[in-house]
């Protein structure tokens, strides 16, 4: 059973925390006990009361309830102006020994450990600390996630691959991640075809799942640098799409929506809300189609109006959050268009969706190996 197992990604984005996520709940699922989580290297630090820690390691004690120990879920972060300290004084960090300390404890702790990487597998290259030179320090196998495509896929694949194999890493196999269902089983034949030839195992085709890329009021907070100005405690109501106020009418069906975010200029709220009260009312719905709204102006004159309780009776009858913005209608869409969304403690339901995903989709038994044993 290979007992050490170094999830990496050939760039961000591409489904690291969803992979690793779904790996440790499925090797509990299949009866491993005792699972143990690393961050080696992380990049983005969450500051808790008494430790500092990368937020992905936070999230992992959370969802697979474990305590958090800074040096052993988290042993290396580079936060901001690290590497420059790092190159200007090397003796003054002692990186890799932190790392190795890690390891070597959680490992005699637990039967299997899952390191989670940073980044693509150069990542950390600068401090001695690549995702490959990781691996090898930690002596785990690597299982290589990449993006759904075929050409642009093999092309990253290969280039990730050469940096394992100059540290002398094992790569167990490749998942390829966010392929578009219907392209599922096209991606699966062609890559598997190649990767056959280059004599690395295919573990798993995962399809795009849109749940995964929904955002909460939180980030779309966060993305146009706004805030909130009513029920600000619903901000984990999750968006799954967006209407403009001027377009309520048009939209087929909205009555049959859900979690739909509605962005309309203090100017046009007023019109923009009597209209869905009234498509409400009309079809004696229990429940507002919206998740939140998000007022826009970069006229700060247009807000005053806003006190006027007659205006606010939709919001305060389904409790809505009501976002602030200074951007423009058009500025609001295009930053919340460019949102990367990432799993997190707030988005439970997509934690739930990876560990389904990765259990459907991939060969557990490739990667820990055919002495997977069941828990009496």
């Amino acid at each position: 059973m290979n007992t050490s197992i170094y999830v990496a990604a050939t760039g961000q984005h591409i489904g690291k925390t969803t992979t690793t996520l779904g790996l440790m709940a499925a090797l509990k699922a299949h009866g491993i006990r005792k699972v143990g989580y690393c961050k080696p290297v992380g990049q983005k630090v969450t500051s808790l009361t008494s430790l500092q820690v990368d937020k992905d390691a936070f999230l992992f004690s959370q969802m697979m309830d474990f305590k958090l120990t800074s040096a052993l879920h988290s042993p290396v972060i580079l936060g901001k102006g690290a590497t420059a300290a790092y190159l200007d004084d090397q003796k003054a960090f002692n990186y890799t020994e932190k790392v190795l300390r890690a390891s070597t404890i959680l490992q005699e702790k637990n039967d299997v450990v899952v390191y989670e990487g940073t980044g693509h597998p150069g990542v950390g290259s600068i401090v001695n600390l690549s995702n490959a030179m990781v691996a090898e320090l930690v002596g785990a196998k690597v299982v290589l996630v990449v993006e759904g495509g075929i050409g642009n896929t093999i092309d990253k694949l290969s280039l990730s691959l050469a940096k394992f194999k100059a540290q002398n890493v094992q790569v167990i196999g490749v998942i390829v991640n966010k392929v578009w269902p219907e392209k599922l089983d096209k991606i699966k034949y062609y890559v598997g075809k190649k990767l056959d030839e280059m004599g690395i195992r295919l573990l798993g085709v995962v399809p795009f799942d849109k749940s995964l890329c929904h955002p909460i009021m939180k980030t779309i907070n966060t993305a146009v640098k706004g805030h909130f100005i009513r029920h600000e405690e619903h901000f984990i109501n999750r968006v799954e799409d967006i209407i403009p106020g001027s377009l309520i009418e048009e939209i087929i069906e909205i009555e049959q929506r859900r979690n739909l975010l509605l962005i309309v200029s203090y100017k046009r709220a007023k019109e923009a809300l009597k209209k869905l009260e009234s498509i409400t009312k009309r079809a004696k719905m229990t429940e507002s189609p919206l998740s939140g709204v998000l007022l826009t102006s970069e006229n700060r004159q247009e807000k005053s109006w806003w006190g006027n309780a007659l205006y606010e009776s939709y919001i305060n009858k389904f409790n809505l959050p009501v976002i602030s913005t200074d951007l423009d209608t058009l500025g609001s869409f295009t930053k919340i268009n460019n949102l990367e969304v990432k799993i997190n403690t707030s988005t439970p339901w997509k934690v739930e969706r990876a560990i389904q995903l990765i259990k459907e989709y991939v060969d557990l038994e490739l990667i820990v190996g055919k002495t997977v044993y069941k828990v009496p």
